[in-house]
């Protein structure tokens, strides 16, 4: 009864996640900003959607799974913008670290280091599996703010070359989705949703 209790703990200390705000803007409800949990599960089966875009084989379920969990460590350590200061942006991975070790140590023994883990290798982004999942990740607030005229690129006057700089993983992960992009960065520019200067 212990490891469920511990289960228990863990599940409903991811109802947190549904209070973290983003600053995605989600359209067909009155423009509001969308929470972490949301997009957790959008991007999630977004990744099956367009896994057939995957460059190398990748195992989707594990995909999935990691997307799932990648933002679960922002109950902690509340969600940056993702064209925020690199000050900001640097002070976050210590306080996602450590979120993880406390969130991720709630699970019994026995699924605390296959979840723990999994994050990790999104983090690092270093296999086949992790940089889809990155690519995948990107991708959707790309696809989200095109549909609502730039939508939080607009709002935060974000540039073009930080757009592309942050989609880079489509380029060896899915390069049919990396050219999707680029020509989409290219639209939101020529309509001004993106800033050149």
């Amino acid at each position: 009864m212990q490891e469920l209790s511990q289960q228990i703990d863990f599940i409903l200390e991811l109802d947190k996640l549904k209070a973290v705000y983003r600053k995605a803007l989600i359209k067909t409800d009155n423009n509001r900003y969308e929470n972490s949990a949301e997009h957790s599960w959008h991007i999630s089966l977004t990744a099956h959607v367009l896994a057939p875009y995957a460059n190398e084989a990748v195992d989707i379920s594990r995909v999935s799974l990691m997307l799932l969990i990648h933002d679960i460590v922002e109950i902690d350590a509340g969600d940056t913008f993702a064209f925020d200061h690199h000050s900001v942006l640097g002070e976050q991975a210590g306080k996602e670290i450590a979120a993880a070790d406390r969130i991720f140590g709630l699970l019994p023994e026995s699924q605390r280091h296959k979840i723990a883990s999994l994050w990790h290798e999104f983090e690092q982004a270093e296999t086949p599996d992790a940089q889809f999942a990155k690519a995948i990740d990107r991708i959707l607030p790309l696809i989200q703010n095109m549909q609502n005229e730039g939508g939080s690129w607009a709002q935060n006057k974000v540039f073009k070359h930080q757009v592309i700089q942050r989609n880079q993983y489509l380029a060896t992960s899915a390069p049919k989705l990396w050219n999707y992009a680029l020509a989409q960065i290219d639209i939101a520019t020529d309509k001004g949703w993106l800033r050149t200067e």
